[in-house]
């Protein structure tokens, strides 16, 4: 009976090793715009206040708008530097694309589309879709409160989960796959998805080839990840402030080659999961230890705050030139 039960634990033991979790990185159908009610530019649940960066000859009425979120229609394309003239940069852009009633695949749902200009010259290039800023790893969940401010809840205050799910995911070991749900139009272009991980280092992962029509779930397999447990690497490590994984996303890069054809280029993205083996297993500890410490959020706060007046400076400056463009219907005093 004993050796019974002892099988069955170390059954349960090493199944536990090998399982993975699956966590959605990102979601494009959640990020329509839904705020304001009244002219909807932004999505509430990732709203960003920037006003930090604006000077004082703003009123408190200009500063209440600046806000930013990562609404679909906020996200931007970088082309690369031998690529960018005036054309290419004004014809690349991203916008909410509806799936119309009666689809195969996400009826009713709103994606990310996307459209590249590439030079028609023959040269490799590439185009990077990121987001209108660099996703905070550990930001606290703030709403809008009764008068239009962005406030945290008690409740979340140190928590740090604002963008759980919105471009980043905890608790990442070693990724076993990424998976991401996108639509072709036949371009014989590739795609790789950008990530970071908690020690600020880039991972690019090329998830395949665009020539194909329709939605496909492109998978992308990590060969270096070792199922078996016994030849595994086995050790511990101190657990927190030391262990805080994570993945967040950079950005999404298409890449054109020099023999392929250039000019406009067309797709549209749903989303993008993480398969991985978990850093901790129990999240859920007797103490929460950055609601104690705050650790993770202070370590994060100088290049949160950093980024947000980089933001807050190109958007503060897109809206004076934004004041100076001519406007054909203002009447000349």
């Amino acid at each position: 009976m004993r050796r019974s039960v002892l099988f069955v634990l170390v059954f349960l033991l090493l199944l536990g090793a090998v399982a993975a979790d699956e966590a959605v990185l990102i979601d494009f159908a959640t990020l329509t715009a839904d705020y304001p009610a009244d002219n909807p530019r932004h999505n509430e649940r990732t709203l960003v206040d920037y006003s930090i960066a604006a000077g004082t000859s703003f009123t408190e009425e200009e500063k209440a708008e600046m806000r930013i979120s990562l609404a679909i229609d906020s996200w931007e394309v970088d082309l690369a530097s031998s690529s960018r003239n005036v054309t290419t940069i004004a014809d690349s852009m991203v916008r909410s694309a509806p799936v119309r009633a009666g689809a195969s695949r996400y009826e009713g749902e709103t994606v990310m589309g996307v459209r590249v200009r590439f030079p028609t010259e023959p040269f490799n290039s590439w185009a990077l879709i990121r987001p209108p800023f660099e996703i905070p790893a550990f930001a606290d969940l703030e709403v809008v409160d009764d008068t239009g401010q962005l406030v945290v809840p008690q409740e979340e205050q140190g928590r740090g989960r604002k963008f759980d799910n919105f471009g980043v995911v905890k608790n990442v070991g070693v990724l076993r796959s990424v998976s991401m749900n996108v639509h072709g139009l036949n371009f014989p272009h590739s795609i790789a998805i950008v990530l970071q991980d908690e020690n600020n280092r880039e991972h690019e992962i090329l998830m395949g080839n665009l020539q194909f029509d329709g939605w496909r779930t492109l998978e992308w397999r990590n060969p270096s990840y070792i199922s078996e447990v016994r030849n595994r690497e086995v050790r511990t490590m101190p657990l927190y402030p030391n262990l805080s994984p994570m993945r967040k996303l950079i950005g999404i890069r298409v890449y054109r080659d020099a023999s392929q054809v250039g000019g406009d280029f067309i797709t549209y993205i749903k989303d993008i999961s993480l398969t991985y083996d978990r850093a901790v297993l129990q999240l859920e500890r007797d103490i929460d230890d950055e609601a104690v410490w705050g650790i993770l959020q202070t370590r994060e706060e100088t290049r949160r705050d950093a980024e947000l007046r980089r933001l807050g400076n190109i958007q503060v400056l897109r809206y004076l030139e934004d004041r100076k463009m001519h406007d054909p219907d203002a009447i000349d005093g």
